[in-house]
C-alpha cells in the first residue's frame, strides 16, 4: 500500500502515520523528521531549510524533491510507504506522480486530514521539543513546560521558532497560498479522501483504518 498523508499543520498526519506505518507494516516517511535531522546535523541543507522553517514557509521544492527520489527507490519502500508531510506544493505533487511512474508503483491512497484552524493553532503552540532527542511533547497531554526536562532522556525543553503562534498563523497561509491546490489535484484523480481529524488519537485512527481497510477491499475486488 502507498499511501499520502495530506492535511495542514497540525493535523496529527504524523502521529496517525507512526501507527499505521506499525498497523499496515509499512515504512514511514517523514520529510519533516529528515529535514530537522539536517538542520541539527548542520548540514548545508538543514542551515538552507532552517532559514524558511524560522518564519514558518515552506521549504523549496529543489531541497526536499531529490531527497524523496531517492528515498523511494530504496528496497525497502518497495512493498508499501506513508508519505507524511510531502507533497506540499502542485510541482511536488507532479513530480512524486513522475516517480512513482518510473518506480512502476500504483497510485497512492490519499488521506486528507483535516481540522479546524483554531484548534490547530492551539495544538501547535502549546508544543515542545527536547533539545536532545528530538521528542516533542504536549502541555496539554503531558504535563510538560519550558522549564521541565524531557520525559524520555532528561534534555532540555524548548518551543521551536515555527510552533509559536505567529509563526503557526504564517504557515497556516502559506498553506492555503501553495498546498491547497495540491488538494484539487488529487481531487480530480479521484485519489483523495476526507477524514476528519478532530478528536482523539484513537477515535481519529479508527476512521482512518476503518476508511483504508474498505479502500484495500474494494481495490483486491
Amino acid at each position: 500500500m502507498k499511501l499520502i498523508l495530506f492535511g495542514a499543520p497540525g493535523v496529527g498526519k504524523g502521529t496517525q502515520a507512526k501507527i499505521l506505518a506499525t498497523q499496515y507494516k509499512i515504512r514511514h516517511i517523514s520529510t519533516g523528521d529528515i529535514l530537522r535531522q539536517a538542520i541539527k546535523d548542520g548540514t548545508q541543507l538543514g542551515i538552507k531549510a532552517q532559514r524558511f522553517m524560522d518564519v514558518g514557509n515552506l521549504v523549496p521544492d529543489e531541497v526536499i524533491i531529490g531527497v524523496v527520489r531517492e528515498g523511494l527507490a530504496k528496497p525497502i519502500y518497495q512493498n508499501g510507504f506513508i508519505l507524511d508531510g510531502f507533497p506540499r506544493t502542485l510541482p511536488q505533487a507532479e513530480d512524486l506522480d513522475k516517480i512513482f511512474r518510473t518506480l512502476n508503483f500504483k497510485l497512492p491512497f490519499v488521506l486528507n486530514i483535516y481540522v479546524d484552524e483554531s484548534i490547530i493553532i492551539s495544538r501547535l503552540s502549546d508544543r515542545y521539543s527536547c533539545k536532545n532527542c528530538s521528542k516533542v511533547f504536549s502541555h496539554k497531554l503531558d504535563g510538560v513546560t519550558i522549564n521541565d526536562k524531557c520525559i524520555s532522556c532528561g534534555g532540555d525543553l524548548f518551543q521551536r521558532e515555527d510552533d509559536k503562534q505567529e509563526a503557526v498563523t504564517r504557515r497556516l497561509q502559506v498553506y492555503r497560498d501553495l498546498t491547497e491546490p495540491v488538494k484539487n489535484y488529487y481531487q480530480k484523480q479521484n485519489l483523495l479522501y476526507d477524514v476528519d481529524g478532530d478528536g482523539e488519537i484513537a477515535v481519529v485512527q479508527k476512521r482512518i483504518t476503518e476508511l483504508l481497510n474498505k479502500l484495500i477491499f474494494d481495490e483486491n475486488k
